[in-house]
């Protein structure tokens, strides 16, 4: 609009300049001579041709001088006019080209505004979808849980039952003495030899104890390896056969009786596969078995509990349906260690598994065999049955044994560990101290501290007490409101 107003204004003073000379030229043609009245009182004279002429050509010369210089001015005005408008055009282009920046930035921040503003809103539905699914899923997660463990549990009562029921082997308690008996008393004299000469020899070839007392007709063997005694009570039983006692018919018969012993070792070794249908085994490991025959662990014949577990084991595997060869031989190695503790340094655990890698078997086997008491972690299902199959057969009534005295101080002893912790009311070692249970005052003790109590009897148990397999630790916190209507 200033440009237009510029232009507007030049063009109306160029068109008045223009007019005003015309106007001039125009009057100064038309006007009448002049009638000048001399001093003296005589008529004015009359202009000569000549002289308008050349007046109306100086007015002529005037008027165009005018409109020319008004006509440069209007020019320059124009001129100026046109760089004006120029410098205002491109100020006008630098600022549509600003403003265009300008939008362009609003419109990129406005989108920036308007995504992050989405994203926002997104991520807190997201959240919130998030949050839910996880509680949906931690209560469908803990449902799912809760009835598996109950129908886990009835599983494996169901199949832990089904295995004991179908097993029913006989328990012979077993100790450190054997027992030998006599024709008559007289034969104790020629064990004895002059002098002693012939119990002094006895002992001295086998390593066993010959105790003579005044039991009628018996005499008593005592030795902490059973092996050896078995082949002291051969020997001597060869030699009262015999009717022959002195040294050199002693040292004869031991080696006799030892190489017996060996053979009945293989025997009971080979028995024992064949009663569990596994036939491929390393020799060295069947002479191993064998061996067992002879040892005892808390009264319990080893190899009778290996039998008897590895039965368990394969019951339970059938219920599972799982191997059942794998699982018999896994439970029926898993104490192979116990015919060298002795000789080799470690638990029974870790050297029967040595033993068991040495002579070819499986990973399995020798996991099952190191894991049975938790010595190393348990990694395979079978270790966990090889776990179960020992505890069932070494913890039912009747098959291993203690002392009267040593089962009674034991049971007082848990009574006492439990009874010692705070808001504690009463406790009770039941199932033949295998189980613990305690009752806490509900006012005193809530749910947090009863599993503590839980967890603190077990651990002082553990580190006090000795005893085959497990013991379990019940807290029972019960609360009543007793309230009658009349």
């Amino acid at each position: 609009m200033a440009v237009g107003s510029a232009f507007v204004l030049a063009f109306i003073g160029l068109g008045l300049g223009l007019l005003a000379s015309t106007f001039a030229i125009i009057v100064m043609l038309r006007r009448p001579a002049a009638r000048y009245t001399a001093e003296d009182g005589s008529a004015p004279r009359q202009p000569t041709e000549a002289g308008s002429d050349s007046n109306a050509e100086q007015v002529l010369s005037r008027a165009r001088a005018d409109a020319t210089r008004i006509v440069q001015r209007a020019a320059a005005s124009v001129e100026q006019a046109e760089k004006n408008r120029a410098e205002i055009e491109d100020g006008a282009r630098s600022v549509k080209a600003e403003l265009r920046e300008l939008r362009a930035d609003l419109e990129r921040r406005e989108t920036r505004l308007s995504d992050r503003e989405q994203r926002l809103d997104n991520e807190e539905h997201m959240s919130s979808i998030e949050n839910q699914a996880k509680r949906e899923a931690a209560l469908a997660v803990r449902d799912i849980e809760k009835q598996a463990r109950g129908d886990g549990e009835a599983r494996a009562r169901r199949i832990v039952t089904l295995a004991i029921q179908r097993i029913a082997t006989e328990q012979t308690t077993e100790s450190v003495v054997s027992v030998l008996h006599l024709p008559s008393d007289e034969m104790k004299g020629r064990i004895i030899g002059r002098e002693g000469r012939n119990i002094r020899a006895f002992e001295s070839v086998t390593g066993v104890n010959l105790i003579i007392d005044d039991t009628p007709e018996a005499v008593l063997l005592s030795c902490f390896d059973p092996v050896r005694r078995e082949v002291g009570r051969l020997t001597l039983e060869r030699l009262v056969l015999d009717g022959r006692i002195h040294p050199q018919r002693i040292e004869e018969a031991h080696e006799r009786s030892k190489a017996e012993v060996e053979q009945l070792c293989v025997r009971a070794g080979e028995d024992a596969l064949v009663e569990l249908s596994i036939t491929d085994m390393h020799p060295e490991l069947l002479t191993l078995l064998g061996q067992l025959r002879y040892r005892t662990s808390y009264g319990q014949n080893v190899l009778k509990h290996l039998i008897e577990s590895a039965h368990i084991a394969g019951m339970m595997a059938s219920e599972l349906r799982l191997s059942a060869p794998l699982l018999k031989r896994c439970t029926v190695l898993h104490d192979i260690g116990k015919a060298l503790t002795h000789e080799v340094e470690g638990s029974h655990a870790l050297v029967g598994a040595e033993i068991a890698r040495r002579y070819g078997e499986s990973e399995d086997v020798v996991h099952a065999i190191e894991a049975h008491h938790n010595e190393v972690e348990v990694r395979t299902v079978e270790a966990v049955l090889t776990q179960a199959a020992d505890a069932i057969s070494g913890g039912r009534p009747g098959a291993r044994r203690e002392s009267l005295e040593a089962y009674v101080k034991r049971l007082e002893r848990l009574e006492q560990i439990a009874s010692a912790h705070e808001g504690v009311d009463k406790v009770f070692a039941m199932q033949a101290g295998r189980e613990i249970r305690v009752m806490v005052r509900p006012d005193s003790v809530d749910d947090i501290q009863a599993q503590v109590i839980a967890r603190d009897v077990a651990k002082e148990v553990e580190e006090e007490l000795t005893y085959p397999g497990q013991i379990r630790v019940i807290v029972v916190r019960e609360s009543r409101a007793t309230e009658f209507a009349r």
